[in-house]
């Protein structure tokens, strides 16, 4: 199968880098970028391009990894194109990719990705939607190669899904930022609350996270709460957040 990726950020590459060794064929690397086109193309032995006009027409799979409000636009080229069309957003609509276009789908790997950092794709759920029954099929054998986990799922199931995904991954990796600017300004490594953070990720492997909530909100514990309020008097807005985030802790607890 002949593949167009569309895009050089961290999805295209992971993306890319997967299929290529899954045995498929890339045949170019589009980027509005051309340097950033070409390091992706090399990695891969595709073909860098940066205008739009010069896509492979003859392709079986183009593959757009953009920015959401990007896509709508990016699909319009593909009006004349026989070959399937696809997005890799979470939240945006199997709608998006233009109406005039023969065959569309999505192909949704549901992970955190940075290109300086390796990942396992056989381990990442990879979520899949079509418009036909032969398109889903095309979309099922290409996961499969890839990972152990594909799941079929609507446009609306992968909207909750990436909208829950930003409270797992996006928000939690803010809360470590603060976290580290808590310990920065007291001189204190965030190596050391490496641990910490490495098992309370592993106990939701095996149980609901909120059988496993630990802390001074859960124990209703507002002697050591309030001391930690007056310890982020300088930091109001983390003080509101600490607020908030303690309060919910007691309601979902039904702590009064």
């Amino acid at each position: 199968m002949k593949i167009v990726i569309i895009g050089s950020g961290n999805v295209a590459t992971h993306l890319s880098l997967a299929l290529k060794a899954a045995g498929e064929e890339i045949v170019q690397v589009f980027s509005l970028n051309l340097n950033n086109a070409e390091t992706l193309a090399k990695r891969i032995q595709a073909e860098p391009i940066s205008n739009i006009s010069k896509i492979n027409r003859l392709a079986d799979l183009y593959i757009i990894c953009v920015k959401d409000d990007a896509i709508s636009e990016i699909a319009k080229e593909f009006n004349d194109i026989d070959g399937l069309v696809v997005h890799t957003s979470g939240s945006t609509d199997i709608k998006v990719l233009s109406s005039e276009l023969k065959h569309v789908g999505v192909f949704y790997p549901l992970q955190t990705f940075s290109k300086t950092k390796d990942v396992d794709f056989a381990n990442i759920p990879v979520c899949i939607e079509a418009t036909d029954a032969k398109q889903l099929d095309i979309l099922k054998n290409i996961a499969h190669k890839l990972s152990s986990r594909v799941y079929t799922i609507d446009s609306e199931q992968r909207r909750v899904l990436h909208l829950a995904a930003v409270f797992a991954c996006n928000f939690t990796n803010h809360m470590y930022a603060m976290a580290n600017q808590i310990l920065l300004n007291n001189n204190i490594d965030f190596d050391i609350i490496k641990p910490l953070i490495t098992e309370t990720a592993d106990k939701i492997l095996n149980d609901l996270p909120e059988n496993v909530q630990t802390g001074p909100a859960v124990r209703n514990d507002d002697n050591t709460i309030n001391k930690h309020l007056n310890m982020l008097a300088d930091l109001p807005k983390l003080q509101e957040i600490y607020i908030t985030l303690s309060n919910s802790i007691k309601l979902s607890h039904k702590i009064v």
